[in-house]
């Protein structure tokens, strides 16, 4: 599988995408959501360890969030943001 589990006492590298500002660029590192679905349908759309993406915008609430990637913007709620793990570009 593309995505690796992590162990309990093992801490993720890099930050949460949710914790980007808005025009900020940023590599995916891991992908650690445990709802299989959920998982499957974010990696089907693109959203894959090593793809770049950039922060576009945030609701006014603050979810969802909208990423650009592979010429395409993706909007995601913060709660499956917070379990994907990305280096600042």
């Amino acid at each position: 599988m593309i995505a690796e589990k992590i162990q309990s006492n093992q801490k993720p590298l890099g930050r949460s995408l949710s914790s980007l500002k808005i025009g900020q660029r940023a590599k995916v590192l891991s992908i650690h959501i445990s709802d299989k679905k959920v998982k499957n349908h974010l990696l089907d759309m693109g959203l894959i360890i090593g793809t770049e993406v950039q922060l576009k915008r945030i609701a006014p609430m603050g979810d969802p969030m909208n990423l650009w990637l592979r010429g395409y913007e993706l909007s995601v709620r913060r709660a499956e943001l917070d379990m994907i793990y990305v280096e600042v570009l």
